[in-house]
């Protein structure tokens, strides 16, 4: 039988070899829960984006519109009035679509999503609000009845498309930059799931 000091020892040895073994294994628990990672967690507004010219313009351009649609709103009366619900139709459309966006871009939402090409989003996004406001205000302005509410409505209109516009112009130079990027990281991840097919022929045999 082993003698009370030399179990001692023992014991000590192993509890001090275990200590050991767990410091150096690569198997280490991570001090962050893993739901801290998922979801909506680390949400943070991008200031850089809401400082650059794009941000301001998205802001200027969700602003306009809905100024624009508490205008058409404030309207009780038209003859004819299919000016009028076009121009409300195209207001109340472009606040929501580019206030989403906004958010989306504003707290890097759009990053958590790379299946979808934002650039030519908000490119396309841009190009037919510039349109349909366009032809929505010059439509309220051949129609209207030179009310306070139709004229102010009017005006915010050809604002808002001036914004758009300009939005349209740079998103289009930004898509034009991104294209050969995008094809690069196309070929690249092509390229690896070659190299991954070639290094695994079993699946191969599988799928034939």
């Amino acid at each position: 039988m082993r003698s009370g000091e030399e179990l001692d020892g023992f014991e000590g040895e192993a509890s001090s070899t275990s200590m050991i073994s767990g410091a150096s294994s690569p198997y280490q628990p991570t001090t962050e829960p893993v739901s801290q990672r998922r979801g909506l967690a680390g949400l943070r507004c991008d200031p850089d984006y809401l400082r650059g010219a794009l941000g301001c313009l998205k802001v200027a351009q969700v602003i306009l519109a809905l100024i624009a649609f508490i205008c058409i709103e404030t309207i009780m009366e038209c003859s004819p009035c299919e000016g009028l619900y076009f121009f409300e139709f195209v207001s109340c459309s472009a606040f929501v679509v580019t206030g989403v966006l906004l958010i989306l871009f504003s707290l890097n939402l759009h990053t958590r999503i790379p299946q979808i090409n934002w650039n030519l989003t908000d490119l396309v996004n841009t190009g037919l609000s510039t349109f349909f406001f366009f032809i929505a205000s010059i439509v309220l302005a051949a129609l209207n009845h030179k009310t306070g509410a139709e004229i102010a409505a009017v005006i915010f209109g050809f604002l808002a498309t001036a914004v758009y516009a300009v939005n349209t112009f740079l998103a289009v130079q930004k898509w034009r930059v991104s294209m050969p990027q995008q094809s690069a990281n196309d070929y690249i991840r092509a390229r690896t799931e070659s190299r991954d097919m070639d290094g695994r022929p079993e699946i191969q045999r599988r799928d034939t």
